[in-house]
């Protein structure tokens, strides 16, 4: 019994006297401070979209066409931290959609979108 507590006892001291003096790795301490600014953060999304009368839906809200929030002061503001779907859709054409998480920066997203059907209407 002794020899087991001794061995408990030595791995407890070598266990909390390394933890006690090792410090967090620097990409460690900089990822946590990353973490708690992007808390809250919002963000603009800008939709630049082919066809441009497409429809938007964030989080399964429809929030108006795409070349509503085309231009340099109009934008898709979020303001909930954490990832949000964003779906461009237009009747004819697959939707697209991708998750966004506001990070404080503006940011514009390229969608076009493609028809269901091939141009030209089919087989010769």
């Amino acid at each position: 019994m002794r020899v087991g507590w001794a061995a408990v006892l030595t791995l407890a001291v070598l266990v909390g006297g390394c933890a006690a003096k090792q410090e967090q790795p620097a990409t460690v301490v900089r990822a946590r401070e990353l973490m708690a600014s992007a808390e809250g953060k919002s963000g603009d999304l800008v939709l630049r979209c082919e066809p441009s009368d497409a429809d938007v839906l964030l989080d399964g809200v429809e929030q108006g066409k795409c070349s509503d929030f085309s231009g340099v002061s109009r934008s898709l503001r979020l303001h909930d931290a954490g990832f949000h779907q964003v779906e461009v859709k237009k009747r004819g054409f697959y939707p697209y959609t991708t998750y966004y998480s506001p990070s404080g920066a503006r940011v514009t997203l390229n969608v076009k979108l493609r028809p269901l059907a091939p141009e030209g209407g089919g087989a010769p």
